[in-house]
């Protein structure tokens, strides 16, 4: 049951890479593969909700030297979260026009490293998935082989490497201070090293995950990358990708180091709140949608940082909440950008309340989550800031809306295929059902909370 959703995914890819994924029937065969592997991640997840962790070593090798997987509530809920995401974008895709005979391969190369990545107990076998992932992101970067996609795919690949070298270095450090590769392992002997021999790898594995989230100041490629590429690539981007740095900085940082998380809390927090008012005030200073989006997703992610700077129950929880409905939000709105006819506007309205929390959509619980931060921190400075940056977000999205559907119906843009825009309203209709039902979600990220300070 564990290795199931890795395995489907890897098997689909390797059957498809060889054929041309601009024929229909190819594409089809590429969303049986992700919808087998959502349904086994969705079977996993409830096993893990339900019945704790499941863990196992692959090809019977001893624990010391085999690749360790490993599924808790924190993990199968970005797993759960990957695969559904990634099946909506090639359905996308698949009822528009794909540009690329490699296309659906390379969907499901994407999620064979996000499962291995989201499914494992190791630090070294975390890296290997990580570099699978980052791999097929960077041809993604490439889609449509127009000269700027070309172009930001490149800058995309070089800050992602350098990135990747970061962590490599920091998961060399961890075994060389500890002895072993097994993240419980070396979240004990970490705790018991001194200080000062961790806080380097501590500080490298953070620049690492902060340039793959794209926090400030490590934040320079992202507007460029995510307003050039196609909608649907910058959707798997902000909303699926970029969730390596959520999860890393949630696994690494509050889960193995958090004594080194506790003592840069204030500077952590600092970053935190200067991503969110960076982010939305040059948000609000863009014209297109694609650049308005992009410096969203600057202050979106500062606000997954708040949350963990602030720490315990509260802040962890609001941590795995935020970054599972930030990854719903962006993906529905780059998807709606590329999308025109009736009811996207609705969509995008509905999106668009959920960025700035205003309820019913989901994201009012997010924001509801952050407030509750900075409570649990007695800060009103952080509630204050969180509150300004909800107020900034609801004017640019809102400005957004202004220029994308108010305009007279003969400066429109033609329809879209009717099956885009339906992918667009259900993912929509989902943003407002958690918004109304939000209660499995909470129950989750409060699991997820948990088990990251040592629970069950």
């Amino acid at each position: 049951m564990l290795a199931l959703p890795l395995a489907i995914t890897w098997f689909f890819a390797l059957f498809l890479v060889r054929l041309d994924g601009r024929r229909a029937w190819v594409d089809g065969v590429g969303i049986a593969g992700l919808s087998a592997a959502l349904i086994a991640t969705l079977w996993l997840a409830t096993a893990v909700w339900t019945q704790g962790p499941v863990e196992m070593i692959t090809g019977g090798w001893p624990a010391e030297i085999g690749i360790r997987l490993r599924a808790d509530a924190l993990g199968v809920t970005f797993a759960l979260l990957a695969n559904g995401l990634l099946l909506l974008a090639l359905v996308y895709e698949s009822f528009g026009e794909v540009q690329e005979r490699t296309f659906p391969a390379v969907m499901l190369f994407l999620a064979t490293g996000l499962n291995g990545l989201f499914l494992t107990g190791d630090a070294f076998n975390f890296y290997v998935f990580f570099e699978v992932s980052m791999t097929a992101s960077f041809v993604l970067t490439s889609y449509g082989h127009g000269k700027r996609e070309i172009r930001d795919a490149l800058l995309f690949t070089v800050v992602n490497l350098l990135g990747s070298v970061l962590f490599l270095g920091a998961v060399v450090g961890l075994y060389r201070l500890t002895g072993t590769l097994d993240m419980r392992g070396i979240a004990i002997w970490a705790d018991a090293a001194e200080p000062t021999s961790v806080i380097l790898i501590a500080t490298l594995i953070f620049v690492a995950f902060g340039v793959k989230l794209g926090l400030f100041p490590f934040h320079f490629w992202l507007p460029a990358v995510y307003q050039g590429v196609q909608p649907v690539i910058a959707a798997v981007l902000s909303g699926v990708l970029a969730n390596i740095g959520s999860y890393g900085l949630l696994r690494f940082g509050a889960g193995v180091l958090t004594r080194e998380v506790r003592f840069g809390a204030t500077m952590l927090l600092i970053l935190g709140v200067a991503s969110v008012v960076y982010g939305a005030l040059l948000a609000i200073s863009r014209r297109t949608a694609n650049e308005v989006l992009a410096y969203s997703s600057i202050s979106q992610a500062g606000y997954i940082l708040v949350a963990i700077a602030v720490g315990g129950p509260v802040g962890y929880a609001a941590a795995v909440l935020f970054a599972v409905v930030n990854a719903l939000n962006k993906t529905l709105l780059f998807l709606v950008t590329g999308v025109r006819g009736w009811l996207v506007g609705a969509a995008f309205v509905i999106g668009a309340f959920s960025v700035a929390g205003v309820p019913p959509a989901v994201g009012f619980f997010g924001k509801a989550a952050l407030f509750h931060t900075g409570i649990e921190a007695q800060s009103s400075l952080l509630v204050a800031f969180i509150f300004l940056g909800g107020a900034l977000a609801f004017i640019y999205m809102f400005q957004i809306y202004q220029r994308e559907f108010w305009a007279q119906p003969e400066t429109q843009e033609k329809e879209s295929p009717l099956a885009r825009r339906i992918v667009v309203l259900g993912l929509s209709g989902f943003v407002l059902l958690l918004g109304l039902w939000p209660e499995p979600l909470l129950a989750v990220s409060q699991q997820a909370a948990a088990l990251l300070q040592g629970g069950p």
